[in-house]
């Protein structure tokens, strides 16, 4: 046996490990797994605000969020988020997680009807991160 510890890992590696787990999760629930983006873009074709994530067992899970800081004040924060917990409603979805840090989004969210249910502790400097959650359908 030989244990490797790496920071640029081999992309086949990483799908083998997330197979085998979703091999042995869906002998308990069902893999309905898949990808969720929405983009909100200019005239010209460029991203203003967009953000990434994916729908699986029954919840959304976005990743990534962001917003071009001249038009954080032109709500296409709150379209963004709406549109993608529609569609996740559409997919079946009861409910969405996503973290932030203290110096990003957390009244943003707390607006849109998100509450904090989790602060881990640890040294994040002088931010703190928070994982917060929302019942959408």
């Amino acid at each position: 046996m030989n244990l490797e510890i790496t920071d640029s890992p081999i992309a086949s590696d990483d799908e083998f490990i997330v197979k085998k787990l979703r091999d042995y999760n869906s002998q308990f629930i069902e893999n309905d797994g898949k990808l969720l983006s929405a983009y909100i873009r200019d005239t010209d074709g460029n991203i203003v605000a967009g953000l990434t994530g994916k729908t699986y067992y029954h919840w959304l899970h976005i990743d990534y969020f962001w917003v071009l800081e001249s038009d954080r004040k032109n709500q296409l924060g709150s379209k963004l988020i709406c549109a993608a917990e529609a569609e996740a409603i559409k997919r079946g979805c009861t409910g969405a997680t996503l973290d932030t840090f203290s110096f990003q989004a957390l009244g943003f969210y707390e607006k849109h009807g998100y509450s904090v249910f989790g602060q881990p502790r640890g040294n994040f400097g002088k931010h703190q991160r928070y994982y917060l959650e929302k019942q959408i359908g």
